[in-house]
Formats: C-alpha cells, structure tokens, sequence
C-alpha cells in the first residue's frame, strides 16, 4: 500500500463512520430506536475496523515493521 491509497482508505472509513449515524439518524425518524441502531450497527463496526487497521499500520509505519511505501523518490 502507498500513501494515496492510505490517505483513501482513510476518506472511505470516515466516510462510513459518518454514513452510519445518518443511516441512524435518518431511520429514527420512521422507525423505532432499537431497529434504527440495528440498521447503523454494521456500518460503525465495519468503519471503526478500518480506522483500527489504518491506526496500527500508521503505528507499524512509524516504528520502522511495515513501511507504507512512499511513490516519491
């Protein structure tokens, strides 16, 4: 992995993150708050497991274990 497709798959987990609460905020208003968390449930956890991983191979990178590779000589 480079760092542009880091830098995207960082746009695309916060983009999921932020999907999930209007995917929660939006299903509140026609359904109730049980099904409305059932529904954002997967989006938080599959977002917030990609930032996870983002987060530890930032932390590997920087450590020196797993370099993400730099496209500038």
């Amino acid at each position: 992995m480079d760092q542009s497709g880091f830098v995207k798959l960082a746009v695309i987990a916060f983009g999921i993150v932020i999907a999930s609460f209007f995917v929660r905020g939006i299903s509140r208003i026609v359904l109730d708050v049980e099904t409305a968390n059932l529904l954002q449930a997967p989006l938080a956890i599959v977002g917030f497991g990609l930032l996870l991983y983002l987060f530890v191979r930032a932390t590997l990178d920087f450590v020196g274990i797993w370099e993400v590779e730099n496209p500038d000589p």
